[in-house]
């Protein structure tokens, strides 16, 4: 059986933990599976929130969990140790790119904060290449740290580039001579030569085209009506705009219903309702979609639609 080859389109959900990203996310890819279209649905969450906001096992393969639907869970420390196994070996031989500046971008002992998100990333790279789901959604999208990588093929065709290469090159001739030589060492040693980069950069240039194609991504912004949630969202917005990355919707979650019986609840509303102002000054130019708070947790397939229903209609 012949099987279908499509050319997905992307839907990033991004925002702080608790905001509700993971059940937006998952109502979202149960509305696109209802309406026929073969959709992935992936977290990088720690806490397998996909598990538990479908109340089924998933895990780290891909699994089928509806009709149209498949998700998969990535462990961010499975991820890790296989983004160090895959770049550390190559990367530990060109130490020579901190001195231009890269040392973020290279971080290859996992020191600083955001190598998770890299190795998301990454995994998220290699999904982008799947041409087997219409539409592919991204729980826990990635960050600063991580978009950072979209900037590495502009350095690779820089002047700096090029000495890198020049410098990658010598280093594949005197690796070789340490091999041949007696007294050499013994162990198999693994060189990034200049295809290795050239490979990597075409890459990333292909998910930057991607992830800067309106047509193509969807990028939206989760966050609840408080004051350290709008200011994240204005970051994370400021960062997106860095690297040419359309923001879609800004998706404004649990707000609380009018209730005059309750003092408290009065108070709260009232509060929300001056940051909710806030927010459609601030983010005029966006898409806002406002969801209310639900009496119950979203969790299972039946909440999720009535949220999908609330979002989209």
């Amino acid at each position: 059986m012949k099987r279908s080859v499509y050319e997905p389109e992307y839907h990033f959900f991004s925002g702080k933990g608790g905001v509700g990203k993971t059940s937006i996310a998952s109502a979202t890819a149960l509305w696109f599976a209802e309406r026929g279209k073969k959709t992935l649905l992936i977290s990088t969450d720690p806490a397998h929130s996909l598990s538990d906001a479908f109340r089924k096992k998933i895990g780290g393969n891909i699994k089928k969990i509806g009709k149209n639907l498949y998700a998969v869970e990535i462990d961010p420390k499975k991820a890790v140790k296989e983004y160090k196994e895959k770049f550390a070996p190559e990367i530990e031989k060109i130490e020579f790119l901190k001195g231009f500046g890269m040392d973020e971008t290279f971080d290859i002992m996992g020191t600083a904060p955001g190598i998770d998100e890299i190795a998301s990333f990454d995994k998220f790279l290699q999904f982008m290449n799947s041409l087997e789901y219409e539409v592919i959604i991204f729980d826990t999208a990635p960050t600063g740290h991580a978009l950072r990588f979209l900037s590495l093929p502009d350095i690779l065709d820089s002047w700096i580039g090029k000495m890198i290469k020049m410098r990658m090159k010598f280093s594949a001739v005197v690796s070789m001579v340490k091999r041949i030589l007696p007294f050499g060492t013994s162990e198999e040693e693994i060189d990034l030569r200049a295809e290795h980069l050239d490979e990597i950069k075409s890459r990333i240039e292909k998910a930057r085209k991607i992830l800067s194609d309106p047509k193509r991504t969807s990028y939206n912004i989760v966050m609840i009506p408080e004051a350290m949630s709008i200011y994240e969202s204005e970051r994370s917005i400021k960062v997106l705009k860095e690297y040419g990355i359309p923001v879609k919707n800004i998706i404004v979650n649990q707000i609380l219903p009018e209730n005059n019986k309750c003092s408290f609840c009065r108070s709260r509303s009232a509060q929300q309702k001056k940051r909710l102002k806030t927010i459609r000054k601030k983010f005029k130019n966006y898409k806002i979609l406002e969801v209310r708070l639900f009496k119950e947790e979203v969790h299972g397939k039946k909440m999720l639609k009535q949220l999908a229903k609330e979002l989209y209609g």
